[in-house]
């Protein structure tokens, strides 16, 4: 939007979710979209820049009235597969829990009063002083990181079928986010007002929380958690992705 590449693209914005189903029925060629929703539809990643974490993430909680091992039911906002996906394959693995998922809007007392846990994502997961809970709570980043020792991929960008190369260039994605991050502070001084949010969460978000950067170990992470999801459902095997 600001950098050098601002003339390059015809940029809209959406949440992860709405990203993808832009890919799959062609309303838009590339996109910011969530990791398992890139191995679904078989879309072609455009290597170097994503979002990722490689510990906390802080703004992926899962939050639960009884012991994790005891959650029968999840509401989900579900505006991020992977984080939905993610939130599975943790209760799974380290908790022996399979709950069904409720979607919900992000409401957590809301959620909390139809089912025995919620996954709060995004601004809303920010919001929230995980410290001055009551209830139990996990950071799903963390936890990754704690089962696996990979970092945990979000999302990547991504092309969908058919759209040539030509048409793009990872450099420009890997720049722009270069951009952003040499640009900290004017984003940290701009979004932190928007958004109701102290500037000091807003900066330690997206310094030490998330990380842009999408490489070698990011493919292991990303590899490994579709793995894990695969075998968790019915979903697209790991292989039709393009790493």
């Amino acid at each position: 939007m600001h950098g050098e590449q601002r003339e390059k693209y015809d940029v809209s914005f959406a949440i992860p979710s709405e990203c993808a189903d832009r890919l799959a029925d062609g309303r838009a060629d590339i996109g910011i979209v969530p990791m398992v929703e890139a191995a679904r539809l078989g879309l072609t990643i455009i290597p170097g820049a994503g979002i990722a974490s490689n510990g906390p993430v802080r703004s992926i909680l899962l939050i639960s009235k009884v012991p994790f091992g005891e959650i029968r039911t999840l509401a989900a906002d579900t505006s991020s597969r992977t984080s939905v996906q993610l939130a599975r394959v943790i209760l799974a693995h380290r908790h022996d829990a399979e709950p069904a998922l409720i979607p919900h809007t992000p409401n957590l007392n809301a959620m909390l009063a139809v089912a025995d846990a919620a996954l709060i994502i995004g601004d809303p997961a920010l919001a929230i002083d995980p410290a001055s809970l009551e209830w139990r709570w996990l950071d799903l980043g963390d936890e990754w990181k704690r089962m696996t020792g990979l970092p945990m991929v979000f999302a990547v960008w991504a092309a969908r079928p058919g759209v040539p190369e030509s048409c793009y260039s990872a450099e420009d994605f890997i720049d722009s986010a270069h951009f952003g991050m040499a640009n900290l502070e004017r984003i940290v001084n701009e979004e932190h007002q928007r958004r109701g949010m102290p500037a000091d969460l807003v900066r330690e978000y997206l310094t030490r929380n998330v990380v842009f950067d999408f490489g070698d170990n990011e493919r292991m992470g990303m590899r490994r958690f579709l793995t894990l999801v695969n075998e968790l459902s019915a979903a697209a095997p790991a292989a039709k992705i393009s790493v």
